[in-house]
């Protein structure tokens, strides 16, 4: 098959309906098992699981595209989580590597409520290897994908993109290099709030840190490069300036990057947030848009090219 582009898809969160909706808009028609387009290949953002109501039937829509029908997948920080969560911690007997809290099982429950039963065992690894699979970041010719972050020091520290048990486990461990860089590339970069000051999350848990616009690099005020845009906007932090060496920035000549993670609100429709860089998580599962974002080559992207 000749490809003439990228179909590169935000987060889904169990959401099936609105992707079988967004992937007919585009022209994909389901064939030999799966989502299929004459000319153009699907990729994936992460963050298929938590919060919505058809984790499995997302799944099982997913995995046949990236296995079989030509589409590509990075891994979001859901599925990272998920393999911490199901898998025991080698140092000590009887805990996991994401620990089993009530707020961490709270986070998966609805991953948890379709697969924890006795005659989906086989059906659940299936699903764990497959999230073993997904690479932390895809360089293509011509883009960059990657759930939350691209910073270039983090992804050549890893050296591969690839997970692996071993990766996993250093990956949750806290002080680690592998720890720091996942927490980058698939959560975002963090930046504390001064004074001890916290504010509530989308889910209502209180943060002292905030993540930050990492693309940016300029001297700029906390509350203009807070993620998503708007969450420090009731807070006293209007002032508070960061120097431009304490970020990170991308730069405006590197290939287009594409991130999803962020919680963006679509109400005037997406935007771009650089000419090179890109959020297409647009809240699906807070009432919001699955967004996609249709790449034919372009080094400058353009907003008319998001579907949705």
């Amino acid at each position: 098959m000749s490809i003439n582009g990228y179909d590169i898809i935000g987060d889904i969160h169990g959401h099936a309906d609105a992707l079988e909706a967004l992937l007919v808009k585009m022209r994909y028609r389901f064939i030999d098992g799966c989502y299929r387009h004459p000319d153009r290949v699907v990729i994936f953002l992460g963050d298929f699981i938590d919060r919505g109501p058809k984790q499995r039937q997302v799944l099982n829509i997913v995995m046949p595209m990236v296995k079989y029908g030509g589409s590509k997948s990075v891994m979001g920080n859901h599925e990272f989580n998920a393999l911490a969560f199901h898998t025991p911690d080698p140092s000590a007997k009887g805990q996991w590597l994401r620990p089993r809290t009530d707020k961490n099982i709270s986070q998966h429950n609805a991953f948890l409520n379709e697969y924890l039963h006795s005659d989906r065992k086989e059906e659940l690894e299936n699903v764990l290897d497959f999230f073993l699979s997904l690479p932390i970041w895809l360089e293509l010719d011509g883009i960059r994908v990657v759930h939350a972050c691209w910073e270039q020091h983090h992804v050549d520290a890893l050296g591969s993109s690839q997970l692996t048990p071993e990766l996993l486990v250093k990956a949750t461990t806290k002080g680690t290099v592998e720890y720091n860089a996942v927490e980058a590339l698939l959560k975002g970069v963090e930046h504390a709030l001064p004074g001890g000051k916290t504010f509530p999350d989308k889910d209502g848990h209180s943060r002292g840190e905030v993540r930050i616009k990492w693309w940016v690099k300029q001297d700029s005020k906390l509350c203009d490069i807070a993620m998503p845009p708007g969450v420090l906007d009731d807070t006293d932090l209007k002032d508070q300036i960061i120097k431009a060496e304490d970020l990170i920035g991308y730069g405006e000549t590197n290939k287009p990057v594409f991130i999803g993670h962020y919680w963006m609100s679509a109400k005037n429709g997406p935007s771009l947030l650089a000419d090179n860089v890109t959020c297409l998580d647009y809240s699906v599962a807070k009432g919001g848009k699955l967004v996609a974002y249709r790449w034919s080559g372009e080094q400058k992207l353009n907003e008319l090219n998001f579907i949705y």
